[in-house]
């Protein structure tokens, strides 16, 4: 992927009387998150000087979008390294969960913004940022409420431990409109069976970034392993 990626969409304006302050509609022709790879890689970093690198192994291995949680004080610093030092990849923060964090991940340079959950403060925030966002979602009430605001795009959470495949499955019927990211206990292994779902775009894991790989600076296997999920596809193992 190059530099010169189309700017990817902010989520559509509501529909209803929500007093949120939604972006307006993506502009035509650009990508969205979901799109990019079949794979999301859910970072989690305890150093930042492992980012860059890290981000290398990653792209070079196709997966050009990178979510890196905020689970650990590094998040910040690391999302604004990669930001700044590999204009390939599309860096964007996990775990957001308040709207402090939304500013601070703006400033660092992230280009999209993912939470486990949210609330109408969080998903304000988040759309005032102008950044492209996936709240997340584990029930059917949460899915019509964020159709509801405008929201087509989401994170599945827990996915195993909500329903799986399974569960998406049996929203695509009556909300074909919602396009998931599925993420939480899903591997290379269960991947495919979500990637050949109608309602899923991409799935999130962490199975190419093992913590012993990026402990020890093995960008190598960091980059086969990458190169492996971005060759996954629906219904088998490799595009």
């Amino acid at each position: 992927m190059s530099a010169s990626l189309p700017s990817l969409p902010s989520q559509p304006s509501p529909s209803s009387p929500s007093s949120l302050p939604f972006p307006p509609a993506a502009p035509s022709g650009s990508t969205s998150v979901l799109d990019l790879a079949p794979v999301l890689p859910v970072v989690v970093l305890e150093d930042p000087a492992a980012a860059v690198p890290l981000a290398r192994a990653l792209v070079s291995g196709g997966l050009p979008a990178i979510e890196v949680t905020l689970r650990t004080p590094a998040a910040p610093e690391a999302i604004a390294a990669i930001a700044a030092e590999v204009p390939d990849a599309v860096v964007g923060a996990g775990t957001v969960v308040t709207p402090a964090q939304v500013e601070q991940c703006v400033v660092a340079g992230a280009r999209f913004l993912v939470s486990p959950g949210w609330t109408d403060t969080l998903l304000s925030a988040m759309a005032a940022s102008g950044l492209p966002y996936m709240p997340g979602v584990s029930t059917t009430s949460e899915v019509v409420a964020l159709l509801e605001r405008g929201v087509r795009e989401m994170k599945f959470f827990p996915a195993e431990a909500a329903g799986g495949t399974a569960y998406l499955r049996s929203l695509a019927g009556p909300l074909p409109q919602a396009r998931f990211c599925p993420t939480g206990g899903i591997g290379p292994g269960t991947a495919p069976d979500y990637l050949a779902l109608p309602n899923v775009g991409c799935v999130g894991g962490s199975w190419m970034v093992p913590a012993d790989a990026v402990a020890a600076g093995d960008w190598a296997r960091v980059e086969r392993l990458a190169r492996e999920a971005a060759g996954l596809s629906a219904g088998g193992t490799c595009r």
